[in-house]
């Protein structure tokens, strides 16, 4: 039986529980693809699972192949695999098993590669970028002219989050870290709020969408930025629904899912100049510890990606 290199963990701890194992290649079945990875995204969910604090991946889960998102080349079809063949292009949204050389691809996980960016570029979208797509117009329903705050503009989701809300014709207030600035002025905010220096909530009022990926005091501090009838949508936290009808807004925390249509939306977006992902560092497949501890404690900007192909 043919064998590929992947990461597991056989049990949740810190980064030395991450192993380089060899694995069977699996075989697609029903509308799936066999994707040979090129290269894989590292997450905050990845070392959240590896120290245990994601509730719905337990002990009973164990061994557990980590990475989220991929992008790679087909490599077999399963029966009703659809529109995708052997040898095409895809990045997908795969929810787990990415950090390794193959990967099952459900064909409403994967699109078709955006053409204009290499696949380390590529890996770096799908989680990310439809984390930012959903929360700004699945739940914020976000409008050409309307104003967004969006807070954490500088890492992974926010990144996409800003470039995606210009593309929208929306009004962006991000907020960042005194370094960040100019970065998040690059991708086209129309205000850049240092948060370590100044308070977002003294200078921000009537904002149709908060878009939170922070959490905290800083989704506390939001509610009153918003027009009435606003909303803020939120990835780590519920919005307090007390003090949300209180300030006649709304509020929702939702989870990103995996969507081919709208990966093919966002690879539009790319191929037409308008949204450029940021990978600040890529690790070999073999680095996936180091990779995780360097995402979580220089919190980068952009994405971290792992290169599988080499």
């Amino acid at each position: 039986m043919a064998k590929m290199k992947a990461v597991r963990m056989g049990a949740f701890g810190g980064p030395d529980v991450l192993r380089l194992e060899e694995l069977p290649i699996p075989d697609p079945g029903e509308a799936e693809i066999l994707a040979k990875v090129q290269a894989a995204s590292v997450n905050p969910i990845d070392y959240k699972i590896r120290a245990g604090k994601v509730p719905f991946i337990t002990a009973q889960n164990l061994p557990y192949a980590l990475g989220w998102d991929i992008s790679g080349i087909v490599a077999a079809c399963g029966p009703g695999s659809g529109a995708l063949k052997e040898g095409d292009a895809i990045y997908a949204m795969i929810g787990q098993g990415g950090y390794a050389e193959y990967a099952i691809v459900k064909t409403s996980q994967g699109a078709r590669k955006p053409a204009s960016i290499d696949y380390v570029g590529a890996a770096a979208v799908p989680l990310a970028g439809l984390t930012a797509w959903q929360g700004l117009f699945r739940y914020g329903q976000l409008k050409a002219g309307q104003h967004v705050l969006i807070h954490g503009g500088a890492g992974g989701v926010g990144h996409f989050a800003i470039q995606f809300a210009k593309a929208k014709g929306a009004h962006v207030i991000t907020t960042a870290a005194s370094g960040d600035l100019d970065f998040v002025r690059s991708l086209g905010a129309d205000e850049a709020i240092d948060y370590q220096k100044q308070r977002f909530d003294a200078v921000v009022h009537g904002v149709d969408l908060v878009y939170d990926l922070i959490g905290g005091e800083t989704q506390e501090r939001s509610f009153a930025v918003l027009k009435k009838g606003g909303m803020l949508v939120s990835t780590v936290a519920e919005p307090d629904q007390e003090k949300a009808r209180k300030f006649g807004v709304r509020g929702v925390r939702y989870a990103a899912e995996a969507n081919a249509a709208e990966l093919d939306a966002i690879a539009r977006l790319i191929d037409a100049g308008k949204v450029k992902p940021k990978v600040s560092k890529v690790f070999p497949l073999a680095e996936a510890a180091r990779a995780q501890t360097f995402l979580a404690e220089q919190h980068p900007q952009g994405k971290i990606v792992l290169s599988v192909a080499g």
